[in-house]
């Protein structure tokens, strides 16, 4: 079967099919369909059609310059194998190419994160007599707070959010909802922001966002993280940080204070404690490294 002049509709078919079976982000989305197009551009070059590919085309696929990373490819492959397998199902080809792919298995890298100093030295480094520093001295407070992604923050809404119990309402990956404490200090900077300084941004407009930019129009996840870049050298903080740095400062400053894991997963928003065990290891390490420094025989 020739696949070549139907491609574009099967891969809107099969996005489509993972946003309504699985309920996937627009930014995981959009790389699945970014991985697909760029195999299928790769088969057109080698004159290939979608169809009658076989294993080999594709593991030299995935081993070429744009998927030589081992984690390149193996996001790469996980994108291949779920298309063929859609294809496989929808029965539009007979035999799955990808069924016997591999990739040797990663360690997974701990996360950048932040001491406890460090995180307190770039909460104050805002400037809360201008109404930017004190939106950003929000906007952090409220990031280190909660853990929320930096997406979910620059979204969060008026109706999302309740002051006089101190929680925010988040829509997470798939539109999937999660409560999150905001805790006294950042409850205390939102409310700052949201009486005396967010009119101040808004000028005559409207906007359903709690923050906003100083256009007036809705924070976008590159100017907040532009943002932090700043207050980090404000701070003297000389590590490559980004607003999910703070998310992983959250999670792991919880779990070293013992929180228990299933709380921690529930508050990212993790749909399985599998992926919030990272947090584990991350603590594990700071141990080791501090045995190391202070103990006699470390």
């Amino acid at each position: 079967m020739n696949l070549r002049n139907n491609d574009d509709f099967y891969i809107d078919q099969f996005i489509q099919h993972l946003w309504m079976e699985h309920g996937l982000s627009d930014n995981t989305l959009a790389a699945y369909r970014a991985d697909i197009n760029t195999l299928i551009r790769y088969l057109r070059v080698m004159k290939i059609s979608t169809a009658s590919v076989r294993e080999e085309h594709l593991e030299q696929f995935l081993s070429g310059p744009a998927g030589r990373a081992e984690r390149s490819r193996l996001r790469r492959l996980s994108s291949v194998r779920r298309y063929y397998g859609y294809l496989l199902r929808e029965k539009i080809i007979n035999l799955d190419p990808s069924r016997n792919l591999t990739s040797k298995r990663l360690g997974r890298s701990l996360p950048k994160t932040l001491s406890e100093s460090d995180v307190l030295l770039l909460l104050k480094a805002p400037d809360v007599d201008s109404a930017i520093g004190t939106r950003d001295k929000a906007m952090l407070e409220t990031l280190y707070a909660t853990g929320v992604r930096v997406s979910e923050l620059v979204k969060l809404e008026f109706t999302n959010v309740n002051l006089r119990q101190g929680v925010v309402r988040v829509i997470g990956k798939g539109d999937k909802e999660r409560l999150v404490p905001l805790g006294e200090i950042a409850a205390s900077c939102l409310e700052n922001y949201i009486k005396y300084k967010r009119d101040e941004l808004l000028g005559n407009r409207m906007s359903k966002m709690v923050f906003v930019s100083r256009l007036g129009k809705e924070m976008t996840r590159q100017s907040f993280w532009h943002a932090i870049k700043k207050y980090a050298r404000i701070a003297g903080i000389n590590k490559d940080i980004s607003p999910h740095t703070l998310r992983h400062c959250f999670a792991t400053h919880l779990v070293n204070n013992d929180a228990d894991l299933r709380v921690v997963q529930t508050l990212l928003g993790h749909s399985s404690v599998s992926t919030t065990q990272i947090y584990t290891h991350v603590a594990a390490s700071r141990l080791k490294k501090l045995h190391k420094t202070h103990h006699p025989r470390g």
